[in-house]
């Protein structure tokens, strides 16, 4: 790209792609046709999602694949996973079946405060701030009612607001800190909402406030958002079975399983090296069945990495004992899910994923989200604790260069036969299958 170009959102979708190939592409042609082949051939469907972003050209697909045989709370579900990766759908799978034969999973939503905050500077003496704020508290609920009135109806609403001192961080700084409660929305733009309100509340209230002078009547909004940080919406799944139960192919001593399962999860609460790569493995989940319901994942990676590290280091989201001859594995995750509003509404293949977990409400989400990441951990540390973690991935590894390959049925054959005794590395596979072609 040699100049920047003026307008490009105003272009319509066939010039921004004719642009794109003919700046970028060697072969322009190529390229519109491999963009165009990943449109949806139902026009209206089309329409929808380009409508979901600005700038769209194509569709980028991502696999959605199911996890049966997930017994939570006494029930079965299959759970939607929408992700990428090699084998975590395979080892979620295999996690519900290992459990459903020894009692399932449960899961329980402890608690779902959700958090938003308007920012301030004010400068002058805090007391008469504290004295401003208590008088106009209920200014701020009542100018806010009509933003609320419909999520009060559900059970919802404004929880509380409460003024914070955070001088001691930053000069002259201090926040309104409200909670709420948004019930099956996700709830962030009623959050953002109220607390633009709030904001305006605070500035306008001020400049009649009689005991400030004017310097401190001049109260500087810097912002008004929401918290992705939710340390008070919480949601705890577990299993557990005595520790002769464990037993089975791979796991032929379950005593001496159990241990070394213990033994992988401490050290992952100990050292910030493994726990990140210990918590990625509970995220594949998380993220798989946050996606596949069309929630926003960055915010729950966001918040549930930040509620790792709240002791002040970085530490296992996952625990796990044997007590009393009794193996216990859990974990506790903040999440802020919606199933209705955003992308549930609109997006088919959510509704689809949503119907086939039943119509959960948030609650129940929040647990079908928090076993799916419990059930990865435990397949994870499965696998290190047996036979390796490479086992598993490596047989999708070796299916992706196959079908990088375009290799025959009788080429996939007689590679996989040979690499069942011998190392996956994508150098050895990709001679293998030269030799076999000459």
């Amino acid at each position: 790209m040699n100049n920047p170009i003026a307008g490009f959102s105003k272009l319509s979708k066939e010039q921004k792609i004719n642009w794109i190939a003919k700046e970028y592409f060697s072969s322009p042609n190529d390229a519109i046709e491999l963009i165009k082949n990943y449109w949806n051939s139902d026009e209206k469907l089309q329409k929808l999602h380009d409508e979901f972003i600005e700038n769209t050209i194509t569709n980028f697909y991502i696999p959605l694949g199911v996890a049966p045989n997930f017994l939570i709370n006494g029930k079965y579900s299959t759970i939607p996973m929408a992700i990428e990766e090699s084998s975590v759908v395979a080892a979620a799978s295999k996690s519900a079946k290992f459990w459903s034969e020894r009692g399932g999973f449960k899961a329980t939503v402890i608690d779902t405060e959700k958090i938003g905050q308007v920012h301030f500077i004010y400068r002058g003496d805090t007391s008469k701030l504290e004295l401003f704020f208590a008088q106009i508290k209920s200014k701020l609920f009542a100018n806010t009612e009509s933003m609320t009135k419909n999520m009060q109806k559900r059970g919802g609403g404004i929880l509380d607001i409460r003024l914070n001192d955070k001088t001691n961080l930053l000069e002259n700084y201090f926040q309104l800190h409200a909670t709420f409660e948004t019930k099956d929305s996700m709830g962030a733009n009623f959050i953002n909402s109220c607390l633009e309100q709030f904001a305006k509340t605070l500035k306008d209230e001020a400049q009649n406030y009689s005991l400030f002078s004017d310097e401190e009547k001049d109260i500087q909004v810097v912002m008004s958002i929401l918290s992705n940080y939710v340390p008070n919406c919480i949601v705890r799944a577990e299993v557990s079975c005595p520790v002769a139960n464990l037993k089975e192919k791979n796991i032929e001593n379950p005593e001496d399983f159990a241990q070394r399962f213990v033994q992988a999860v401490q050290i992952a609460e100990v050292e910030p090296f493994r726990a990140v790569t210990h918590n990625k493995g509970i995220m594949n989940g998380v993220d798989a069945v946050v996606l596949a319901t069309g929630n926003d994942f960055r915010a729950v990676e966001a918040g549930i990495h930040a509620y790792a590290a709240k002791s002040g280091q970085y530490t296992s989201l996952s625990h796990a004992k044997v007590e009393n001859g009794i193996f216990s594995f859990w974990l506790e995750i903040p999440l802020a899910l919606g199933t209705v509003g955003g992308l549930t509404s609109l997006h088919p293949l959510v509704k689809l994923s949503l119907e086939m977990l039943e119509n959960p409400s948030a609650k129940e989400l929040m647990e079908f989200v928090a076993v799916a990441g419990l059930a990865q951990n435990f397949a994870a540390l499965r696998s290190l604790t047996t036979t390796g973690i490479q086992e598993g991935h490596m047989k999708m590894h070796l299916n992706n260069i196959l079908n990088q390959y375009n290799t025959t049925d009788v080429e996939r054959l007689a590679t996989s036969r040979h690499f069942k005794s011998n190392a996956v590395t994508h150098s050895a596979v990709v001679e293998f299958i030269e030799n076999l072609r000459k």
